[in-house]
């Protein structure tokens, strides 16, 4: 631990580990196998860099991101770091070099996609040559059940077949209960040593919004909180990313689409425009955020609802990887579930997995309607139970209030009955509320006995009212009769007048300024005065300089969070410099006396 102690600080530029990181490179260096789980942005990287420098050989990294493989690379050779890739970017050439590199012992990681190593010709060159270590990042991809399902990670078996001697350590940030025993069986992972970080990211504050105009509700958000920040947007289809794109271009925003209709050039442009210049919004499908590694993302948008709250975990994961403060903003609506509910059973799914995906999704709703703390329930979903409120979702800070809503429900259902659970929420809420419109004279809804007994709530508390019975489980979705609601086995009950039904007030919506409740020290831009605001933006603008003259993303010369620690302290020799974290030895010899430079002008 002593080697790996010196590469923490002297290449890496930390002087301690951060949680079970110090446990687990201990564990891995001595030649265990591990499952590690911890949260993006919690160090997990370091959990098999350092073991492969500090072990005899090279270490090899599984990953599904062939996108991502070039930037960890470039990121690894800034430090001093002996690092190459394989993937099908590479020129033939390119590739040989780094084959040769391998069997000759000169490198210290080598980034793979499961598919090159899988490949006979890859798996002799491996038999032939001095292994440190096997690192399987994203594990979670070789489970069925989970939200990023690889078929090529099923055949990762292989590595204990064929390397038993060789450490393993797999590692992800999202795994249910049911994804964790999948990868344990599939890696043959069943003697090795378990860490479980936690999930939780405190530097992120979550929070959801009903939809009533979501591009609009959005753009409010950007343009009190993240102007000139970057960030994404995640749509569910490809039609609404490019209209979402084009929407905030007009609106003056740097927004570029992401998804898999583009061309591979188009993805590649607009992913590298993302990574190395500031202030880009990326709009994208799922598809997008798996090859991010971008540390200084201030925000997360979801325009549609999560399938699930894995899904959900990873892509807001993506925001505030330097553990500053970020943002998680999600709208959703009646029509989110009912188009989510429509893809899960019209899926060629097995009944066993669709089963599966409802209970995800009725999980998901559950998050979204909860009048208790968001983080609460968001760990909860992932086994970790939280006593305390988090203080920094919208919960917290403007907590819900709840009201005895068993009338209401009552004649809600009881409207799904009369009218023959046929009709969808906007005709329910119009008989409801006792108006004559086409379709209610059509089925003469005027004369059924719910007609006009609703007055004492307007259209958009019933709808709220619909919308929580639906996720309560009390009323259910028929996408055969496009959207109808339909009463359950569950409503009965409540029609008999033998349960009680508690509905959450939906809350306004929040004022324009920007909360000042927002209580996280690492956010320190907070407690910049102008001359510290004006040294931030020259640091930044230098360190842009520097990376567009090497063609590398931003924060492979210095994190934001490296940055916001020279503003703070205001280092004045290269040793107070190098006492920073994340300033390590070859970065200080690289780039010490320019950073010195500007922080003395600035003095």
């Amino acid at each position: 631990m002593d080697d790996a102690h010196r590469v923490l600080e002297q290449v890496f530029g930390y002087s301690k580990f951060r949680g079970p990181q110090e446990r687990i490179v201990e564990h891995v260096a001595a030649g265990g196998d591990a499952l590690v789980l911890m949260p993006t942005g919690g160090g997990k990287s370091l959990c098999y860099q350092i073991p492969a420098i500090v072990r005899d050989g090279v270490g090899v990294v599984v990953s599904p991101l062939i996108s991502l493989m070039k930037d960890q690379v470039d990121a690894l050779n800034q430090l001093g770091v002996r690092a190459a890739y394989l993937n099908s970017s590479l020129p033939r050439k390119a590739a040989q070099t780094v084959e040769q590199a391998i069997t000759a012992g000169s490198l210290d990681l080598l980034y793979v996609a499961p598919e090159r190593l899988l490949t006979d010709r890859f798996l002799r060159l491996l038999t032939h040559s001095n292994l440190a270590l096997f690192a399987i990042d994203e594990a979670h991809c070789v489970s069925q059940w989970g939200h990023d399902f690889r078929p090529h990670y099923l055949g990762l078996s292989v590595l204990y077949e064929r390397f038993p001697e060789v450490p393993r350590i797999a590692l992800t940030a999202t795994a249910d209960e049911p994804t964790r025993a999948d990868i344990i069986e599939r890696l043959r992972l069943e003697t090795a040593e378990r860490f479980i970080a936690g999930f939780d990211r405190p530097n992120i504050r979550y929070r959801v919004v009903l939809k009533s105009n979501p591009r609009e509700q959005m753009l409010s958000f950007l343009r009190q909180e993240h102007r000139g920040h970057a960030g994404i947007v995640y749509c569910l289809s490809r039609r609404k990313v490019e209209e979402t794109a084009d929407w905030l271009q007009k609106r003056g925003w740097e927004a570029l689409p992401y998804h898999a209709g583009l061309s591979a050039d188009e993805r590649r442009l607009h992913q590298e425009r993302f990574i190395l210049e500031e202030g880009i919004v990326i709009v994208a499908t799922v598809a997008f955020g798996m090859g991010i590694d971008k540390p200084n993302v201030r925000f997360v948008a979801h325009l549609d609802l999560p399938r699930s709250l894995e899904s959900y975990y990873q892509e807001t994961g993506r925001a505030g990887r330097d553990g500053l403060a970020a943002d998680a903003w999600l709208a959703y609506g009646m029509g989110d579930v009912v188009t989510l509910r429509k893809m899960i059973d019209r899926s060629e799914a097995d009944e066993t997995h669709k089963q599966t995906e409802r209970q995800r999704l009725d999980s998901m709703l559950a998050f979204c309607e909860t009048a208790t703390c968001r983080r609460q329930v968001l760990l909860g979903y992932f086994g970790e139970n939280h006593t305390s409120a988090c203080g920094n979702c919208d919960t917290c800070l403007v907590p819900v209030e709840t009201w005895d809503g068993t009338l209401a429900s009552q004649k809600a259902l009881s409207c799904i009955f009369r009218t023959g659970q046929r009709f969808g929420v906007s005709h329910l809420v119009d008989v409801l509320e006792g108006k004559t419109s086409e379709k209610v004279k059509k089925w003469d809804h005027h004369l059924v006995s719910t007609f006009g007994i609703g007055a004492e709530l307007d259209a958009t508390a019933w709808r709220s009212v619909f919308r929580q019975l639906v996720v309560l489980g009390l009323a259910s979705v028929d996408h055969e009769r496009h959207g109808a609601l339909c009463l359950t086995q569950d409503s009965l009950p409540i029609l008999r007048g033998e349960k009680s039904v508690q509905l959450r007030k939906d809350p306004k919506p929040p004022s324009s300024r920007r909360g000042a409740a927002r209580r996280l020290p690492e956010d320190c831009q907070e407690l910049f005065g102008p001359r510290e605001r004006a040294l931030w933006e020259t640091l930044r603008a230098k360190r842009l300089e520097l990376a567009r003259s090497q063609g590398i993303p931003p924060y492979a010369i210095f994190h934001d969070a490296t940055l916001q620690e020279m503003v703070i302290r205001k280092p004045s020799t290269i040793d107070d410099l190098g006492e920073i974290a994340g300033v390590g030895k070859r970065k200080l010899a690289r780039y010490g006396e320019i950073f010195l430079e500007v922080l003395q002008a600035h003095s």
